[in-house]
């Protein structure tokens, strides 16, 4: 069984409904367990564990809660430029709240997801960041998802550590609802065209993730625990790179194409010193995917297709 955390969010949720999909029984929590108290994330665990009551008996047999097996955790403090102001929470949820999930996970002997993030780098690169490559965070935001990194790796060794970057999703605020929103509604929008990465469709993250689970529950026995693909940290966004700039453009091209943008608008490109924020963005976000699709066998979609298809979607609606 996996425990979920985060599952309102907006790749929690993606990651719910395929887990519903393909009849992979889970449980969720989201606000309502704290991430940063393990005596509550220890009580929900032992509330849905064989450890929990095992009340329910039937004539000839007791039925007994299935074990916690997977931990995906979800959860984090994602506002970028809050965090330079709030570092405090942006650390509890990011770095301790992880530590926490970790203690847990491991105390009940199950494996572990947590979700990181390309900020983890200095964003000073030119060619795509590999999972060896050292962190050098240049924010609060980074600087407390590298943290929650390293505490998890120093607590348990069941673990997948997956970064991924510039994400969205049906659910949830995000950029491709934003600017459909504003293509809408303005007659010109002015978007930053010297920041480079990729756009990550939470659906393709979140199948890459379930066939994680799924391979590795499937696999023969190593060491007494069951693992197709190797512990550690990986990767994950669509395939190629972009600016927001260019992003912003096939959103209205395609927008433009399957209805969800009526109007004319305009798209200018403007430097990151046009457009300044709390938090310094990295320049260049671009990860190496090499690693996780040799070691799952699978073919990441490029950003350009997975877009078109979320915007063509009957699940697309911009909030």
């Amino acid at each position: 069984m996996v425990w979920l955390i985060g599952d309102k969010g907006m790749l929690g949720s993606e990651i719910a409904r395929q887990l519903t999909e393909n009849k992979i029984q889970w449980i969720g929590s989201d606000r309502e367990v704290d991430i940063t108290n393990s005596s509550e994330l220890r009580k929900f665990a032992s509330s849905h564990g064989p450890a929990a009551n095992t009340t329910g008996l039937t004539v000839r047999k007791r039925k007994v809660p299935e074990k916690i097996t997977w931990v995906i955790n979800c959860a984090a403090y994602t506002a970028v430029d809050k965090s330079e102001s709030e570092p405090d929470l942006a650390e509890s949820l990011n770095a301790e709240g992880p530590l926490n999930i970790a203690r847990v996970a491991r105390e009940i002997g199950a494996k572990l997801i947590h979700i990181s993030t390309d900020y983890v780098f200095n964003g000073n690169g030119k060619v795509p960041y590999t999972e060896e490559d050292p962190k050098d965070p240049i924010g609060v935001y980074g600087k407390t998802k590298a943290e929650g990194e390293r505490q998890i790796e120093k607590e348990m060794t069941l673990y997948y550590i997956i970064r991924t970057a510039w994400l969205y999703g049906f659910d949830g605020k995000n950029f491709v609802y934003t600017m459909t929103k504003a293509m809408n509604t303005r007659d010109s929008v002015k978007v930053v065209n010297d920041q480079k990465g990729t756009p990550t469709c939470a659906v393709d993250l979140a199948e890459a993730i379930v066939k994680i689970i799924d391979s590795s529950d499937k696999a023969p026995f190593l060491f007494g625990k069951k693992s197709a693909l190797p512990y550690g940290i990986y990767h994950f966004t669509n395939q190629g790179e972009t600016t927001w700039f260019e992003f912003c453009n096939k959103i209205y091209e395609y927008g433009k194409k399957y209805g969800t943008i009526t109007k004319d608008c305009v798209i200018e490109p403007c430097l990151t010193e046009d457009y300044p924020t709390d938090a310094k963005r990295p320049q260049y976000s671009v990860l190496s995917k090499d690693k996780i699709k040799m070691g799952l066998k699978i073919k990441i979609p490029s950003w350009e297709e997975s877009l078109e298809k979320f915007i063509k979607s009957p699940r697309f609606e911009p909030k």
